[in-house]
């Protein structure tokens, strides 16, 4: 068992514990990949607060990027020295996955939270122990995850890989949600609530459409004025007015699209109200698994449409190439949303992530 460096969780609502940490040798249908650096997701600060010690000890971490190191006897996807992206994890068996629908596998939430391999083992130890992995496929707080094909997506060498790991999930996810769920048209309106990684993704990927009119909503004037500078023809501070009023009025009578990007009720309501007849809300905010929302029937009634999005309904292995094609022809500069701590201070750069004082986190890993 090689040993490696990883961020462990050992109690909710605590510091992660960096310790080393013993890895297995992939599996014949498994990958070995050296990660390079890892994103700070929202989702995982979520687990953090709410873990219980049935999935404790953990590894989080599911926005990885780096090299792969070894792969099984029956991998053909990836070689090792290959550079790769890592994204959530499905099984590729089940009807939807095999209808292209990887997002809604019928394994989605064992896969991705169960905090083990399908058949319920889990790659990692420490002193002895078993540790919980796998998180999204990768548990990519460890310099070394054991992971599928399924969850590598291979790009080019010269990419700086500290940059891309946020591909995986957290840009995909805004960016998706414009650009694969709402299909914006060229010249159509879309307003974005919440400018945070996420939201300002969603606000490239609205500008990569073509869009005429795109509406940023957040409270902080830092995220307003960068999804000026990355889109945003109009950026609201939800302190001065009701943001679904301006929006109607910004827009001469309600927005084609909305994205939200926090999940709280009132914000959902808001992404909702400030619609067009038709239009169609997508939200892709997490506040938890029981998160109710009232929503006013007539308003839905009259056409317009409120439609959950994971991961940006995005398949992995096109959209990212796509997105980084974007980036090369310098119409998705997602490289500004990006600060980068090194992996020994991942306290430090959890807690920026979760006060706001930067977009997009990433811990490198010492080389």
């Amino acid at each position: 068992m090689p040993r490696t460096l990883a961020a462990v969780l050992r109690a909710a609502r605590t510091p992660l514990s960096i310790e080393p940490v013993d890895v297995e040798a992939p599996r014949d249908d498994e990958v070995l990949v050296k990660v390079t650096a890892s994103g700070v997701c929202h989702t995982d600060l979520g687990v953090m607060a709410t873990a219980d010690a049935a999935q404790l000890p953990l590894i989080l971490g599911h926005e990885g990027a780096g090299v792969v190191e070894q792969v099984g006897a029956s991998v053909t996807e990836v070689e090792a020295g290959d550079h790769v992206v890592l994204s959530y994890a499905y099984c590729g068996d089940c009807a939807r996955c095999k209808a292209g629908r990887f997002v809604h596998c019928r394994d989605m939430k064992a896969l991705n939270f169960g905090g083990a391999r399908a058949d319920g083992t889990t790659a990692y130890r420490a002193e002895g122990e078993s540790v919980h992995g796998h998180f999204f496929g990768q548990s990519s707080w460890a310099a070394h995850v054991v992971t599928t094909p399924r969850n590598v997506v291979k790009v080019d060498r010269d990419l700086p890989l500290e940059l891309l790991g946020p591909l995986g999930c957290g840009i995909q996810t805004g960016a998706g949600a414009v650009l694969n769920t709402l299909d914006p048209a060229p010249g159509s309106t879309l307003a974005v609530f919440g400018a945070g990684s996420v939201g300002l993704s969603a606000v490239m990927a609205a500008k990569v459409a073509g869009c005429a009119a795109i509406i940023a909503v957040d409270p902080q004037e830092s995220r307003r004025a960068l999804a000026a500078e990355l889109g945003a023809t109009h950026v609201l501070d939800p302190a001065d007015e009701d943001p679904a009023a301006a929006v109607v009025r910004i827009t001469g009578g309600g927005a084609d699209h909305a994205v939200d990007c926090i999940g709280f009720p009132a914000v959902v309501r808001q992404a909702m109200e400030c619609l067009a007849v038709p239009g169609v809300c997508a939200t892709v905010g997490f506040q938890g698994t029981a998160n109710d929302i009232t929503i006013d029937q007539g308003h839905l009634l009259f056409g317009r449409s409120l439609i959950g999005v994971i991961e940006g309904d995005a398949d992995p292995h096109a959209f990212i190439p796509r997105l980084i094609l974007l980036h090369r022809e310098g119409r998705f500069p997602f490289d500004r949303l990006v600060e980068v701590f090194p992996f020994d201070e991942i306290n430090e750069a959890i807690d920026a992530a979760h006060h706001g004082k930067v977009t997009k986190a990433v811990v490198r890993f010492p080389s």
